[in-house]
C-alpha cells in the first residue's frame, strides 16, 4: 500500500512540473509575438488654402407677395384659383359681375348720342346766326352767345365720352389677373359673395424674389460688412446659391445677442419663402494650411491628439487645431505636411501601438 502511494505521489509532482514548463513556454511565445496590431485606415496631412467663414441659419421672406383686392364693387361670379394652386403672371384669378357697369355704358352712350345731336342743331344755328349779322338783320351779340352754346355742349360732348372710359376701365376691372408668377396662399372669399371696393380676395406668394435674414454673433460684428460673399442653401432645393450681404442691420437684436445680416434671393428654382436657410460668410482666405480629417484628431489625458505612422507604429502628436472645413481640421501645431496619420481607428490607439493598414487606406485626399 505504501508503494502504490508513493507511485501515486510521484506521478502528481511529474504532472505539475511538466504543466508549469508548458506554461513558461507559452508565454514566452506570447511574448516573443507581442501584441496584435490594430487595423487602420490613414491619410497623409494635405497643405491646401482654406477660407475663414462664419455659419448661421436664419430664414425667407418673400418680397413679392400680392394680396388681389376689388377696385370695384361688385358681386364675386367665380374664383379660379384654390390655395396652393401655381398661377402665371397674366393667369384669370376671379371674375366679378359687369351688369351694372354695362348698364351705366349703355347709359352713357345715350348721354354722348344726345349730346352730339345738340351739338349739331347748335352748329346749324351758328352758321344761320353769322349769315344774319352779315345781312345786318340780328346783332354780333346773338352770334356770340349761340357760339358759347356750342361750346358749352362740345365740352360736354367730352366729359360724356370721358364717362364712357371710366365705366370701361371699371368694367375692366371685374376681370382680375395675376400680377406675377407664384403660388395661392389663400382665397378670402368665394363665388357669390359681394365685394366692395379694396376687399380682399386672393392671396399669392411668389418666390421670384425673397431675401434672406441670417442672425450671426456679435464677436463677429467687426469683420461682417456690406459686400462679402455669401453662401447660401435651403432644405427645399438642391441649388446653392452665391451671393453678397446686402446691408446688416444697425442694431444688435437685444433678445439673443445677434447681428442680422440681410440678402436677397432672386428666381432660384425651389426656393421658397418661409423656408430656412443655411448661410456660410466668407470673411477671408489662407493660402496655406495644413488639414486632416476630423476623427483623425482625439482627445486624450494630454489634449488632443493624432497618431502619426512610422514603419506601422503609431506614436502619438499632440497638436493644436484651427478652422473646420467640409468634414476636414486645420492643424497649427504638432505634425508636418505629408506626415501620414490615422483616421479610423485611431480612438482605439496608443503611444507606440503597432498598426496595420487597410488596404483600402489612402495617404492622399
Amino acid at each position: 500500500m505504501q508503494r502504490i502511494f508513493s507511485l501515486t505521489l510521484l506521478t502528481f509532482f511529474a504532472s505539475m512540473l511538466f504543466a508549469c514548463g508548458a506554461n513558461d513556454e507559452n508565454k514566452q511565445e506570447a511574448n516573443k509575438n507581442g501584441p496584435k496590431p490594430t487595423l487602420v485606415t490613414v491619410s497623409a496631412v494635405q497643405d491646401a488654402p482654406v477660407e475663414i467663414t462664419e455659419e448661421g441659419i436664419g430664414s425667407l421672406e418673400g418680397l413679392v407677395d400680392p394680396t388681389l383686392k376689388a377696385e370695384v364693387a361688385a358681386r364675386i361670379i367665380k374664383v379660379y384659383v384654390s390655395p396652393g394652386d401655381t398661377v402665371k403672371q397674366g393667369q384669370l384669378v376671379a371674375t366679378l359681375d359687369p351688369t351694372e357697369f354695362n348698364l351705366q355704358e349703355r347709359e352713357a352712350q345715350a348721354e354722348v348720342g344726345r349730346i352730339e345731336a345738340l351739338l349739331n342743331n347748335q352748329s346749324k344755328t351758328v352758321a344761320r346766326n353769322q349769315a344774319l349779322v352779315d345781312k345786318k338783320f340780328i346783332s354780333q351779340t346773338a352770334v356770340d352767345t349761340s357760339v358759347a352754346d356750342q361750346n358749352v355742349l362740345k365740352e360736354q360732348l367730352v366729359a360724356a365720352k370721358a364717362r364712357i372710359s371710366t365705366i370701361r376701365n371699371s368694367t375692366g376691372k371685374t376681370r382680375i389677373f395675376a400680377p406675377t408668377d407664384g403660388v395661392v396662399e389663400s382665397k378670402i372669399v368665394d363665388t357669390g359673395e359681394y365685394v366692395n371696393v379694396g376687399d380682399p380676395i386672393v392671396q399669392i406668394i411668389s418666390n421670384k424674389l425673397l431675401r434672406a435674414y441670417i442672425p450671426f454673433p456679435e464677436r463677429a460684428g467687426t469683420q461682417l460688412k456690406a459686400g462679402l460673399k455669401l453662401r447660401l442653401t435651403t432644405p427645399t432645393s438642391d441649388t446653392p446659391v452665391e451671393t453678397v450681404i446686402r446691408e446688416l442691420k444697425p442694431l444688435i437684436t437685444a433678445s439673443n445677442r445677434t447681428i442680422m445680416v440681410i440678402a436677397d434671393v432672386k428666381n432660384v428654382a425651389g426656393w421658397q419663402a418661409g423656408g430656412s436657410v443655411n448661410a456660410s460668410v466668407i470673411l477671408g482666405e489662407r493660402a496655406s494650411a495644413m488639414m486632416v480629417p476630423e476623427q483623425s484628431v482625439i482627445l486624450r489625458p494630454a489634449g488632443q491628439v493624432v497618431y502619426v505612422v512610422k514603419d506601422n507604429i503609431a506614436y502619438q502628436a499632440i497638436v493644436t487645431t484651427g478652422l473646420r472645413k467640409n468634414g476636414l481640421i486645420e492643424i497649427t501645431d504638432g505634425v508636418s505636411v505629408n506626415d501620414v496619420v490615422v483616421v479610423d481607428g485611431a480612438g482605439f490607439l496608443t503611444d507606440k501601438a503597432p498598426v496595420k493598414i487597410a488596404s483600402n487606406s489612402s495617404t492622399s485626399r
